[in-house]
Formats: C-alpha cells, structure tokens, sequence
C-alpha cells in the first residue's frame, strides 16, 4: 500500500507485536517508513541498508527525478538517515534506487534466518 500505512493505526494488535518494513532502497522507501513509524513507532527496517544496496550494485536503478522525495524524514534511525541522506544527495550515483524485489533470494534467506 506505500503510502497508505496510515491506515495501519487503526490495527491496534500491532502494537503488541514485531512489525518489520522491507521497502524499496531509495528515498520514498524510507520516506514511507517514517510515515508508518508514525503509527507503529516500533516498526523496524530489513534489507534497507548499505550493505544490502551495495551487494547489489548491478541491478540498481534510477529514480525520476520530479518523482524524488523531498521531504525531512524525522523518524528514521541514524543508520536510516544516513542512507537516505546519501540517496537523496546522490552520493553513490545519480538517483540511486534498488527496487525491493530485485534482491537476491539468497540475500533475503540470509537475512532472515
């Protein structure tokens, strides 16, 4: 639903469980994080790291440039910060992005074990 997880606030058992976000790597991923955590404050992130972005640097993709996020996200956690920070000032290349469903199989069975 990307930005309808508002609508995760009205499902109150979630605040008694774990709730994980995999989202793109790229800064509407992590612009729709900080929107769930505004609901589910609890919520963490998997597979939206450096380490996860860089291990697939021959299948990134660009995001369109008046489609970029631009906005302040203020829930994020240092290391989410400091990603999409690099993502939005185009550190690692222009309009960096890794579409979630292109990581590796293997990479997520990893991660989730």
């Amino acid at each position: 639903g990307g930005y309808g997880v508002e609508r995760l606030a009205d499902v109150p058992w979630l605040a008694t469980r774990a709730v994980y976000y995999w989202g793109d790597i790229d800064t509407h991923g992590f612009a729709i994080l900080d929107r769930l955590r505004a609901s589910v404050p609890h919520a963490r992130s998997i597979l939206m790291d450096s380490a996860t972005l860089m291990a697939h640097r021959a299948l990134w993709g660009a995001e369109d440039q008046d489609k970029r996020f631009s906005g302040q996200p203020a829930r994020l956690d240092p290391d989410e910060r400091a990603l999409f920070d690099a993502l939005r000032d185009d550190v690692f290349g222009e309009r960096i992005r890794m579409e979630q469903e292109r990581l590796s199989y293997g990479w997520l069975q990893q991660t989730l074990a």
